[in-house]
């Protein structure tokens, strides 16, 4: 009975590393196409080598000129993540609307994760070409935007986030459980939320007087 017991568990430990194996893959490409996992990014130098990379990928029924200004107004205490706010925002909604105050970003900027803005817990603005891209740093991770203009007044916007994990670090097992578990979900739905608010401001514009 025994030896039923750990081949049973053995057998049940595979089928899981398996199935969260396929999963990963699946969320670290969402949306992406082959060519742009594997394309270079602006950015990816920074970094030389990197335990977590997803390359997400959407396509927006807008210019970049468009879906530019909602990228560089993220931000804690700035127009927020356009993502579940009561997690990444303490509660504080994310703007619905372009701020202006806040479009005059530039390299060497902060952009908050959080109330207070350091190295660890901010990203300093690396490179900034309006509205191309946009590249963003920390210590051991970088984060980077790319727009790609499509036919019909459409934009690709391609994101990127390199992770190199720090293992001796206490905080790993949060850092693991954050990125390897929650990052998706908060990348999804901030994506959309990109999409749904330049798709939006696009139809307003093309609106007659």
């Amino acid at each position: 009975m025994r030896a039923r017991s750990v081949l049973v568990t053995s057998v049940g430990l595979c089928a899981a590393a398996v199935g969260f194996g396929r999963y990963r893959d699946w969320h670290l490409g969402w949306g992406a196409t082959d060519e742009e996992r594997s394309k270079a990014m602006p950015g990816d130098e920074l970094l030389a080598t990197a335990s977590f990379e997803p390359t997400r990928a959407i396509t927006i029924e807008a210019p970049p000129a468009v879906v530019w200004p909602w990228l560089v107004q993220i931000g804690y205490g700035r127009a927020g993540f356009y993502s579940y706010d009561l997690l990444d925002n303490l509660g504080r909604p994310s703007e619905e609307r372009i701020v202006p105050d806040l479009q005059d970003l530039k390299v060497g900027d902060w952009i908050p994760m959080g109330p207070s803005a350091n190295e660890e817990t901010a990203f300093l603005v690396q490179a900034l070409e309006a509205p191309h891209y946009m590249v963003w740093s920390k210590p051991s991770s970088t984060w980077a935007w790319v727009l790609t203009p499509l036919v019909g007044d459409r934009t690709r916007l391609v994101t990127r986030i390199r992770v190199r994990y720090r293992w001796r670090s206490p905080w790993i097992v949060p850092d693991l459980i954050l990125m390897e578990l929650g990052d998706f979900w908060m990348m999804h739905k901030e994506l959309r939320s990109i999409r749904e608010r330049a798709e939006r401001a696009a139809r307003s514009e093309s609106l007659p007087m």
